[in-house]
């Protein structure tokens, strides 16, 4: 068979541009698409309170504003604009972790990736460009950056960097020093000494009372800018309004994560939210040895009662404490058995842990009509919530206890209680409740035993187990120290899950 046949090619066209067309290009020329996607950001999609500081007189340019602002696009914009204006300029990128830093900053919905154009990265790729083991990104101008985290605050130490951007600074490891010698944000700012340009830092955040965010907010030089979750309202999803809003708003903790507001601890209170969100996870480890549900009951379903705790608390092997979930609300009788029931399922739980005090046996009766097979356990006290409170509040100062998730509720209640205050916190109390059973229970030996009342296994009513704690003892008093005898508190391995 021949070859097909080609088709006759085109004839080339040229397009004859008049002397005065190119003397109009030489005057402005046409933008290459890096520049075409910044200016996108600045005269179409950012806000004001987006864009950098007219001024050029600042060093660090703290954002504060609450969750859904749009604070990391807001950080990756300025990183891209900084390396489209800086050519072989670096940067650094400083996270709480290297991997919040790589997966958030860098390769996020709305990290620095998002934000470039091929034609911005070396070799016209992002794989040519970026190096997600090192957390190093390569520009087409010869500009880069790299990942830092809280982590290792020393390995700022050396490194030059003519600018930096700062996510979530309240969560560093070493937050809490602020300024102070050797601290992540310390050996940034003295790596802060390019004279090819002028050092400035973009710092994105919600705001957290933390010596960090004081230290930022005091220092001169600081641009800050603050702004709410109400101001990105119409670009946030359905769902984020629904579950955010709904979880924050009226809270005073939503004043911090939807408001943006830095909010000081409360004068006495025995937690600081603070303290809570230094040993905040996202998830909770595979080796659970123990969970706990605990349930503080409310006298009725109206809106003059208390609503009923219900929360989830366990223990890992590692001897550190979990809440898992919080399930409280003002329910009847039968709904708040059945709420906790699932829970109990949900989280393949050991027990359910029943405030006592009001109503008596009522609560093992509810349950016991709902259907529950499992085991209760019933408590109660006579003496004060603060000697209740005083040692798990112990347990967070150590950093033992970690919150999966935000329980804006709960911890409402947890940095805003005062113990002279006479008040009765639902869900606080079940909190309480769980994690004195996981570790100020039975297995710390005979001195926890005696104070908590006799704990033993009475006969099953109807297939429900329970185990009594008389109504008349308390815990000891334990002064709220931030370390508890190791006696008290040592005994923690040896536990094993039971099923």
């Amino acid at each position: 068979m021949g070859q097909p046949s080609r088709s006759p090619s085109r004839p080339k066209v040229v397009t004859v541009r008049s002397p005065w067309e190119v003397a109009a290009d030489e005057l402005d020329p046409p933008c290459d698409e890096w520049t075409e996607w910044i200016e996108h950001w600045v005269h179409k999609m950012a806000r004001p309170t987006q864009l950098r500081p007219a001024l050029d007189d600042w060093l660090v340019w703290l954002i504060l504003a609450g969750r859904g602002f749009g604070k990391t696009l807001t950080g990756a914009e300025t990183l891209a604009c900084w390396a489209k204006e800086g050519p072989g300029h670096r940067f650094a990128i400083v996270g709480q972790t290297f991997g919040d830093a790589r997966d958030t900053m860098v390769e996020g919905k709305s990290g620095v990736l998002s934000v470039l154009p091929p034609s911005a990265l070396r070799g016209g790729s992002r794989e040519s460009a970026w190096n997600r083991s090192l957390g190093e990104l390569f520009f087409s101008n010869g500009a880069r950056a790299k990942i830092f985290s809280s982590e290792k605050p020393g390995q700022l130490r050396g490194p030059e960097h003519d600018k930096a951007w700062v996510d979530e600074p309240a969560k560093f490891k070493d937050a809490v020093k602020g300024d102070a010698l050797d601290t992540t944000w310390n050996n940034l700012m003295l790596g802060l000494r390019s004279t090819s340009t002028k050092p400035q830092v973009v710092v994105t955040g919600t705001p957290t009372a933390c010596a960090l965010i004081r230290h930022l907010l005091k220092r001169p030089h600081t641009v800050i800018v603050r702004g709410s979750t109400y101001d990105n309202l119409d670009n946030l999803a359905e769902s984020f309004r629904d579950e955010v809003l709904t979880a924050y708003e009226g809270t005073r903790i939503g004043r911090q994560e939807l408001l943006g507001e830095v909010l000081d601890d409360v004068e006495g209170s025995l937690w600081t939210l603070a303290a809570v969100d230094a040993s905040r996870v996202t998830a909770a480890p595979s080796d659970l040895v123990r969970v706990t549900v605990a349930i503080d009951p409310a006298g009725g379903s109206t809106e003059q009662n208390d609503e009923t705790g219900i929360v989830v608390t366990a223990k890992a092997s590692d001897g550190h404490g979990y809440v898992l979930a919080d399930r409280s609300g003002r329910y009847t009788p039968n709904a708040w058995a059945r709420r906790a029931m699932v829970a109990y399922d949900e989280f393949a739980a050991d027990r359910i842990v029943a405030e006592t005090n009001f109503g008596g046996d009522m609560v093992v009766d509810t349950l016991r009509t709902a259907g529950f097979k499992g085991k209760v356990v019933k408590v109660a006290a006579s003496r004060g919530k603060r000697q209740r409170a005083e040692p798990v509040a112990s347990l967070y100062e150590q950093g033992r206890i970690h919150h999966v998730g935000a329980y804006p509720k709960l911890e409402d209640q947890m940095v805003t209680w005062l113990p002279e205050s006479g008040g009765s916190p639902d869900r606080m109390d079940a909190l309480v409740w769980g994690l004195s059973d996981l570790f100020l229970g039975t297995a710390l030996g005979a001195a926890w035993a005696q104070a908590w009342g006799t704990m033993a296994d009475a006969e099953p009513e109807q297939g429900v187990a329970v185990e009594d704690a008389e109504a008349t003892v308390d815990p000891p008093v334990v002064p709220a120290s931030p370390v508890l005898p190791r006696d008290t508190l040592g005994p923690l391995a040896g536990l094993q899950r039971r099923r």
